[in-house]
């Protein structure tokens, strides 16, 4: 037999044929450990009924409970629970059939102990067969016998599967050397025959030993010890790997594939944000709800988590022709029982929103969309201003005149102290908003937020993309400061300021601590498992046109207040007159068809006194 021919799944014909000699071999074995290996002739008479006899019930019931069906090579616990549970049940059948031949014949076709004995053997027979050939296999696949060594954090259900997945995954060669618990009660023991260690000797652990990879199997694990336990293992060049909830199984079944390593956004990860769902859930069940910039990374996470609250109906709009189409269909597999219309559109274009609302008559807008691109936007301001500016005043106006009860405008951290054109065409938006909620005819909110991970345009898919390149990583300054939040946490906090306005607000939310690029840059390339300034080389560029050092979530002059949520704050910011503010805005977007872009940025700086490009030939125009 060659390892080729192993390798084949073998029929499971030949696996029922194979337990059947294994009971066949027991009831022998039974029967001479029952009469000192001296079998009377009077016992061995009926054998000629008895053994087929046997062989028959437990045929039949391999057959039913399916034990041959399974792949022997990846034989489990629960395997062998199930094969000792059929031959119970068989057993049971022999024992009556015991109780029908003493009333019918007053004799015992099968005598009890051996019922018992072949009980016995025949599960340990089809236990051991089955453990012998996954060994068998697993040294097949790994003649030299070089598995790298393994721990799982977590001795629960989700780490008992998944070291199940890495005895059963032989290609990948791992073989689990320890668990790490926190609870006290599993500590010191032994799970499926691995030590089980408190959280204290993982380190010596990692010291001791060469460990491959720490495999994260517990939920959940606290954002600011799970950085701790990943900057212990990269100090002793450990990978990181994390198991999914069980809610996120296929079928059900942990595979593999499914356990992916560690990255960066799980390190810039904070505790689970609460939210009122009560509050969310009041203004947004059963509404008509339109979202603007809805095939975005933010647009389409809003959609998500609205769906959650099951309005009437949503309203997706976007300009995107291929992200809208990805957004359908997984909208379509994913949301039920809510009408959902996909509308390919320009905010810009007036009479096409206007028809929109004729049409759907929302009750509630999100205004995500927007261009975002700082650099991009430095050198195009008709269109920043066209689209962040003109096309948020299309929406706002659009939802005034049809009685929206709530418009939330999703803005930027730059739009505080602007120093690019991006930056200061999405305070322009602000404003807009803000004057227009003094005519009380729709609540305007304002949610202002930083970098958020895994975004179109941020950093982190870029450095990723570099790092897979195999560098150089680029970053533009060493000095760089950026404040970070998860799509989805950002959304949350969205939603939930959308339920606290009552209109004219502009909430900030608590960005955590800021982040350095370069150190974000350097912990990305070791989650890598790569070393920077040897494997990856770090290259500065020189900050780009609009850029900053680092962002600011609120004006000098603005203070805030708070609110019943700790991350949600309200900058205080000073009002404008709303028909001032409409004439300057009908100005500014009139200079848009002009081409002038110069003269463009001017009137903007006239609108925004505080914006002070940077690292832009507009700069000129500050002196």
């Amino acid at each position: 037999m060659n390892i080729l021919s192993l390798r084949r799944n073998t029929p499971r014909a030949v696996i029922w044929f194979i337990d059947l000699l294994i009971v066949l071999g027991s009831v022998i074995l039974a029967y001479l450990l029952r009469f000192n290996f001296d079998i009377p002739a009077s016992e061995s008479k009926p054998f000629a009924v008895l053994i087929p006899w046997i062989l028959a019930v437990r045929g039949i019931s391999f057959l039913i409970s399916r034990t041959h069906a399974g792949l022997i090579r990846y034989t489990s616990t629960a395997d062998g629970l199930r094969v000792m549970i059929t031959l119970v049940i068989g057993s049971v059948v022999l024992g009556l059939t015991n109780v029908i031949t003493w009333f019918t014949m007053h004799w015992f076709m099968i005598p009890t102990t051996i019922i018992l004995l072949e009980f016995l053997i025949t599960t340990v027979g089809m236990i051991l067969f089955r453990t012998t050939v996954k060994i068998a296999w697993l040294e097949f696949q790994n003649p030299g016998g070089q598995r790298v060594d393994v721990i799982i954090y977590g001795a629960g259900e989700e780490g008992i599967n998944a070291k199940h997945v890495m005895d059963h995954d032989a290609a990948t060669r791992y073989k689990v050397i320890a668990f790490i618990d926190e609870d006290k009660g599993k500590q010191y023991k032994k799970l499926e025959r691995v030590d089980i260690f408190p959280p204290s000797k993982l380190e010596p652990l990692l010291k001791d030993r060469t460990i491959a990879q720490l495999i994260l199997a517990y939920h959940p694990v606290d954002p600011a010890y799970r950085q701790e336990l990943v900057d212990l293992c990269l100090r002793y060049n450990t990978k990181v790997l994390a198991v999914p909830p069980a809610i996120a199984w296929v079928n059900g079944k942990l595979s593999f594939s499914q356990i992916r390593q560690v990255n960066i956004e799980d390190l810039l990860e904070r505790d689970v944000i609460e939210l009122d769902t009560d509050d969310i859930r009041q203004y947004l069940n059963n509404k008509v709800v339109m979202i603007t910039g809805a095939a975005g990374s933010i647009g389409s996470e809003i959609v998500r988590q609205v769906a959650g609250f099951v309005p009437a109906r949503m309203i997706l709009i976007d300009s995107a022709e291929t992200p809208l189409n990805s957004l359908e269909l997984e909208c379509k597999a994913s949301i039920k029982d809510i009408s959902i219309d996909f509308i390919l559109g320009n905010v810009c274009n007036v009479l096409r929103m206007r028809s929109l609302f004729e049409q759907f008559k929302p009750q509630i807008v999100f205004h995500a969309a927007a261009y975002k691109h700082v650099p991009v936007q430095e050198a195009h301001p008709g269109e920043a201003v066209f689209t962040n500016v003109h096309g948020t005043r299309v929406m706002a106006d659009l939802s005034m005149e049809f009685g929206v009860k709530k418009f939330i405008m999703i803005s930027t951290d730059k739009a505080v102290n602007p120093t690019s054109v991006m930056g200061a065409s999405k305070r322009i938006a602000e404003i807009y908003c803000q004057s227009m909620n003094r005519l009380e005819r729709t609540s305007f909110i304002t949610t202002r937020f930083g970098n958020v991970l895994g975004s179109n345009g941020s950093v982190i898919p870029l450095f990723r993309q570099q790092i897979e390149k195999g560098g150089p990583v680029t970053v533009t300054h060493p000095e760089v400061i950026r404040y970070f939040m998860t799509i989805p946490e950002a959304c949350r906090l969205v939603l939930e300021a959308g339920a606290l306005g009552k209109g004219g607000e502009i909430f900030i939310f608590d960005m955590g601590k800021p982040v350095k690029i370069i150190d974000l840059a350097k912990r990305m390339i070791q989650l890598s498992g790569l070393e920077a300034g040897k494997d990856i080389q770090i290259v500065f560029t020189g900050m780009r046109p609009g850029e900053k050092l680092y962002e600011e979530l609120l004006n000098l002059q603005e203070n805030t207040l708070p609110t019943h949520h700790p991350l949600i704050m309200i900058a205080k910011v000073r009002e404008q007159d709303p028909e001032q503010v409409r004439s300057e805005i009908e100005a500014l977007v009139e200079l848009t068809s002009h081409c002038d872009d110069t003269e463009l940025v001017r009137r903007m700086k006239q609108i925004v006194p505080e914006y002070k490009s940077q690292n832009s030939v507009y700069e000129a125009l500050d002196k």
